[in-house]
């Protein structure tokens, strides 16, 4: 492996879900993780237009924090990259759309 290989170049070589889990887990802190969580929970909430006080009382998440949020959401690439794309979780889909389990 190359001295040279930044942390972006090592997130492209995982290759599953689980192995992004582990990486990550190794890599940050439970409370960083925890937080990461949380905002990327917040810009797909965003992402449909819940109100910044529903969101707050849904995640915990501090109306500061959903403030920042959306701010890189309009500002940055990151957010609207993934969520673009068509990335979203059960839990930011509306109930009839849900997939069953």
């Amino acid at each position: 492996m190359k001295k040279s290989m930044n942390l972006y170049k090592a997130f492209l070589m995982l290759e599953s879900e689980k192995e992004c889990e582990q990486f990550l887990k190794d890599l940050l802190t439970p409370n960083e993780l925890k937080s990461i969580q949380e905002r990327w929970r917040v810009a797909q909430l965003l992402m449909q237009k819940v109100p910044y006080r529903s969101i707050s009382e849904k995640t915990g998440v501090s109306t500061a924090t959903i403030t920042r949020v959306a701010r890189y959401l309009g500002e940055g690439k990151g957010y609207q990259t993934l969520l673009n794309r068509g990335f979203e979780e059960e839990y930011t889909r509306p109930a009839r759309m849900a997939r069953s389990h």
